[in-house]
């Protein structure tokens, strides 16, 4: 790529803001999903498929915020590093790496569990499935997101995936960028990318507008049914536990517009507009490209307070960890994401 040529210069939004914004989600990441974790650990039964993708979930989101500290130290001082440096290659090769698996595995796992709160209504609505999908469909497809086995096969086959495909782009990115010579660490290669690295994105782009179009469709199909429903017959306490899923999957669909949409919209359209020889056109693309990238990395921090947020359990167990003795109810499992069928009606108190 000729825009290799051109010389990169950050300005203080790269080398103050960033920094400064990653500093802050690092701390404020990693304690609340530390936190996340520990009380979902002793209170969530490991062996439902809910908890499986919160694990993953959470595995992701303190991956995530482990790369914060090297991306803020990459955007304050990246431009003065030299390439060859050891910290430029931290934050570039293991930075980059991790940052991208994580964040690819934390798109498709949501996409997973908006599609097993969809499956879960088969056990609370015959009618609704009847209309909504094919029953065929639902026990190939559907039925098979809301199995803990397979859940556990879905996410190591995800990680695999994603972690293959992100190290065969670096590593040819890398053997590309042996055959030139870079004076500092922040330059277009790294910004930009070569080939590999372009036919990497754009298949991570598609499979996140994939997952996208799936979790809206499923919220869509959802709404509409539901409608019908009320309108057809009196659901009664059921609409609760509706209510409930329907609230799981529009969060779901909320993050990945909020936190993910601007960023692969983003990406296909820095692509285009590369020029060959406008350099501060460059500069500019590159700084928007990294602000959306830490929008996206701004999930990892805010899952602990949507958690908060909408699991009243998960509230009362937080604040049983500054009380002297929790009563009882604040010790039963949280439930972020309904399931069973048999618990739903015993756990309405808890939203």
């Amino acid at each position: 790529m000729r825009n290799s040529t051109c010389l990169l210069q950050p300005s203080l939004g790269t080398t103050v803001a960033l920094p400064v914004i990653y500093s802050f989600l690092f701390p404020a990441g990693s304690f609340g999903n530390i936190l996340t974790a520990w009380i979902f650990s002793r209170q969530a039964p490991t062996k439902r498929t809910q908890y499986i993708y919160l694990t993953n979930l959470v595995t992701a989101n303190l991956l995530i915020c482990s790369t914060m500290p090297f991306l803020a130290a990459y955007f304050a001082k990246g431009y003065q590093w030299n390439y060859d440096s050891v910290a430029c290659r931290i934050a570039n090769h293991l930075g980059t790496l991790i940052m991208h698996v994580s964040m690819y595995v934390t798109i498709i796992i949501l996409c997973s569990t908006a599609l097993s709160q969809y499956a879960t209504l088969k056990k609370n609505s015959d009618a609704l499935y009847s209309q909504a999908v094919n029953e065929t469909f639902y026990r190939c497809v559907l039925e098979k997101f809301r199995q803990p086995k397979f859940a556990k096969y879905l996410c190591i086959v995800i990680w695999l995936t994603v972690l293959c495909i992100t190290i065969t782009a670096i590593t040819y990115s890398v053997q590309e960028r042996a055959m030139e010579e870079f004076n500092k660490c922040y330059n277009t290669r790294v910004e930009v990318g070569e080939f590999t690295t372009m036919i990497a994105a754009s298949f991570a782009t598609a499979c996140f507008f994939v997952s996208f179009m799936t979790v809206l469709l499923s919220y869509y199909s959802l709404t509409r049914h539901l409608s019908k429903i009320q309108k057809n017959t009196c659901i009664g306490e059921k609409h609760l536990i509706y209510s409930i899923v329907k609230r799981n999957i529009l969060v779901i669909q909320i993050i990945l517009t909020v936190c993910f949409l601007p960023y692969h919209i983003f990406k296909p359209v820095f692509y285009v507009l590369l020029s060959d020889n406008d350099c501060p056109k460059l500069n500019y693309l590159v700084e928007i490209k990294n602000f959306f990238t830490c929008l996206a990395a701004a999930k990892s921090s805010l899952d602990p307070v949507i958690t908060f947020l909408l699991d009243k359990t998960f509230k009362k167990s937080l604040y049983g960890l500054f009380t002297k003795s929790t009563p009882e109810h604040h010790k039963r499992k949280p439930d972020i994401f309904i399931e069973e069928t048999s618990e739903m009606g015993r756990n309405k108190e808890r939203f």
